[in-house]
């Protein structure tokens, strides 16, 4: 969509797809429609100085198209945000079968950049450990051993990586005895417990069946070649790991009905039907998109078809890569968002509140808006802190040849940053800053506040090419409120929890997690604008564990930590 200003009066047009009818529709958002951000690219500036190793082939390898991930996360509990961003490795042209390509130097290692008292980053990459082994792909971020320390979880082609935080920022791999190497190509991770015993598990999505398969994919008539379709790969089932409680994992993909042959690209977790249990969601690249439910008996069920997010509105499958599952239109149910590749349109489904999602993405505004471009991470995130939560979105083609068979779309493309009105969306990223009009080959994206101003900053990878970090200096005199959940019968980091902010003005829902958006890991706090409110009149919070707690006129413009209450006994 793009914007138009005639005089006072703003003009959203929206040009709607066969769904609607084909026809044009003017939309007139109410009110401040149109209120600019302002991110700036600081990353220079602050010391994060990375760049993405991708090596780009003749043989136009699928591999090359992909990476990477990156955590926003304390590593050391000073209250300050470090980043840790996940690199490739070197492959040679052509490569041959059975290849694990392995770092060879610094210039390939992942990197761990530590946030110091004046808002600066050193890198303490060699000193954590963090190196990284092979060709790294995302990352997921929580305290699997409930001791008060992020522990990360790397995945990658040939093996995954689990590194377990040592307190002071150092790290020790402990793969090979917690038993989650895994093997075959993984992409996004998540932190969850699947079972509510305190502990968290974990799960892996991983991509397609892919062994640098020289197959010649492209316009043979045009001489040039590209890259595959993934229908081309046969997929591959999910890994999930349960966490026995003594440092060791447990591999349940079978055994709790998650073993689904997939081409998993991004994963999300949200209660969607409000039962008390954690489900799941699966972005698949080119077939059905996955919905776990979660049963009563702990297995799960997939109903992505019957609930109505398989697909888009058309009926087709499309490119599902990154994805968010969050409550945009402020009623108490999650919603779901996903990316894809361009004259696919970015798919958005709307919870009915019955265990079924109405598609939304033409009646939102976000089809014509995303119709020629390519998306990968994305959050939901409220940048004025007016209790709406817009969209930040991680822009690029896969193809770096797009443009010779379509010359209307980019391989490079600027940021993407919809506002929420009322649950309609409205792009204002021409006047939100110069980073929406730089084109990169963008991928993964984290958020967190990272200088605790209660603005949401972002940091953001490309392929092949420079991480971005975005400071947000929107001017608002809006207010906020950022949790940090302590949970003690539940999982340390309150992953799962279901937090309920309200002020005079309404309610808005979160759940708390590190997973969402494409083979990133955002800061585990959770961040409310409160609009003109001054104060939450009421938070509260279901605990993984079931317990109910409510705090009472909580004031804002701060973060508070909310240790779980004890369990009573009957």
């Amino acid at each position: 969509m793009r914007l138009y200003q005639s005089g006072s009066t703003l003009l959203a047009i929206i040009t709607l797809g066969a769904a609607a009818c084909g026809a044009q529709q003017t939309v007139m958002p109410q009110g401040d429609a149109l209120v600019p951000a302002r991110f700036v690219d600081v990353a220079e500036k602050v010391g994060v100085h990375f760049q993405h190793v991708a090596p780009h082939t003749t043989r136009k390898y699928l591999l090359e198209t992909m990476g990477s991930g990156v955590a926003l996360f304390d590593c050391d509990n000073d209250g300050r945000l470090d980043i840790y961003l996940v690199n490739g490795a070197p492959y040679t042209d052509p490569t041959p079968p059975g290849f694990v390509p392995q770092k060879i130097g610094p210039k390939d290692w992942n990197r761990l950049y530590h946030q110091k008292t004046d808002g600066t980053f050193e890198d303490i990459t060699e000193k954590a450990g963090l190196q990284g082994v092979g060709y790294g792909m995302g990352v997921a971020v929580g305290d699997y051993d409930n001791d008060g320390n992020e522990d990360l979880y790397v995945t990658g082609y040939g093996s995954n990586h689990l590194y377990h935080n040592n307190g002071n920022c150092t790290f020790t791999d402990v793969t090979e005895k917690a038993g989650v190497s895994g093997g075959g190509w993984s992409a996004s991770a998540a932190w969850v417990d699947l079972d509510n015993d305190g502990r968290l598990d974990l799960v892996v999505d991983r991509y397609v069946t892919w062994d640098w398969n020289d197959v010649w994919c492209g316009e043979h008539r045009e001489g040039y070649r590209g890259i595959c379709h993934p229908d081309v790969f046969p997929p591959i089932a999910m890994l999930v790991y349960h966490n026995d409680g003594n440092g060791h994992f447990s591999e349940v993909a079978n055994k709790l009905h998650l073993d689904t042959p997939a081409k998993a690209l991004g994963i999300a977790l949200a209660d969607y039907d409000r039962d008390g249990r954690i489900d799941l969601f699966v972005a698949n690249d080119s077939m059905p998109e996955f919905l776990f439910h979660q049963k009563a008996d702990g297995t799960f069920s997939e109903v992505g078809l019957e609930s109505g997010v398989a697909v888009n509105g058309d009926g087709n499958t499309y490119a599902g890569m990154g994805v968010d599952f969050t409550d945009y239109d402020n009623d108490g149910w999650p919603d779901l968002v996903v990316t894809d590749l361009a004259n696919q349109r970015y798919a958005l489904y709307q919870n009915n509140k019955d265990g079924t999602f109405n598609y939304a993405s033409f009646t939102s505004g976000l089809a014509a808006m995303s119709q020629l471009h390519s998306g990968w991470s994305l959050r939901f995130m409220d940048y004025d802190n007016d209790g709406w939560k817009d969209l930040l979105i991680s822009q690029g083609h896969d193809m770096d040849n797009i443009e010779t068979v379509s010359p209307r779309l980019r391989y490079k493309e600027p940021m993407a940053l919809l506002r929420n009105v009322k649950g309609h969306f409205v792009d204002v990223s021409d006047v939100s800053g110069d980073i929406f009009h730089d084109a990169w080959v963008g991928r993964g994206m984290a958020i967190g506040d990272l200088n605790n101003d209660g603005r949401m900053d972002a940091v953001v990878t490309t392929n092949g090419g420079a991480a971005h970090v975005l400071l947000n200096e929107t001017e608002t005199k809006n207010h906020w409120l950022t949790l940090r959940l302590v949970g003690h019968t539940s999982n340390r980091d309150g992953i799962g929890a279901v937090i309920k902010v309200t002020t005079a003005a309404g309610s808005q829902w979160a759940t708390m997690n590190t997973a969402a958006g494409y083979m990133s890991s955002s800061d585990r706090r959770a961040h409310f604008g409160l609009g003109t409110a001054t104060m939450a009149t009421t938070v509260e919070i279901r605990w993984p564990s079931g317990t109910m707690q409510t705090l009472t006129n909580v004031a804002g413009d701060r973060q508070i930590d909310v240790d779980e209450p004890a369990l009573r006994e009957n």
